[in-house]
């Protein structure tokens, strides 16, 4: 496929509703650069365009020039199973990632094979001045070192980000809120000792307290740790 072969072919599976819902969402993102495809769409799309062999030339179109072709590279991304490779790929990608939808849809398969591998990156990604590789990288925390291989310096590189970004202390919360459903002993401390910037502190106990996997007693406790 060519570059205007696949921007036709999204054109193609324009929703014009699903555009106007993601407009609204997606405040980073220009509304001229959003086309309107839907997720299962694009990761169809995606498969394809590996089989076809068409996936390096694509990715190696940076920067795309609509946000569904930087979804659309994110789940081509996402197939790589070679972690080298995909690391690679990642790094490269990174720095064009505008927008939290994007960020949260990179999810490498590659990643979750060996993910001790990953922890270099993650340290690097989490000191970067750029909004959504920082997101990233906690992301990354949370998906791959929050159950059988958490330890509490983990917990720590998440405490350590500071931010004055939405959307870092945003994935920051939601950490700490999925790290109390899963490690609750451990990362209760964290809000105790207010390890957290009170906005961060207390939207962790917002979303905590939205959780079905926190039982009620807990989350009262939680409920009087609001600053």
């Amino acid at each position: 496929m060519t570059s205007q072969t696949i921007t036709d072919e999204l054109f193609g599976l324009r929703d014009p509703a699903y555009a106007a819902m993601q407009i609204r969402i997606l405040p980073t993102v220009a509304p001229e650069r959003i086309i309107g495809v839907r997720t299962p769409q694009l990761r169809a799309l995606a498969r394809d365009l590996i089989k076809s062999g068409g996936a390096p030339a694509f990715l190696a179109q940076l920067p795309h020039r609509y946000f569904d072709e930087d979804q659309l590279h994110a789940f081509v991304v996402s197939e790589e199973k070679d972690f080298d490779r995909c690391l690679e790929k990642v790094e490269g990608f990174l720095p064009f990632i505008d927008n939290w939808a994007t960020c949260d849809q990179l999810s490498p398969a590659a990643f979750k094979k060996t993910p001790e591998k990953l922890l270099p990156p993650i340290e690097r990604w989490l000191g970067s001045d750029r909004v959504y590789t920082v997101r990233f990288a906690v992301g990354m925390l949370m998906q791959h070192f929050l159950d059988e291989r958490f330890d509490r310096r983990y917990a720590d590189m998440a405490a350590a980000v500071r931010s004055d970004e939405y959307y870092v202390r945003m994935m920051v919360a939601w950490y700490f809120a999925t790290a109390l459903a899963k490690q609750y002993p451990s990362v209760l401390p964290y809000l105790e000792e207010r390890r957290l910037d009170r906005w961060t502190h207390n939207k962790a106990i917002q979303k905590s307290l939205e959780s079905l996997r926190i039982p009620p007693e807990r989350k009262a406790r939680l409920r009087s740790l609001k600053i």
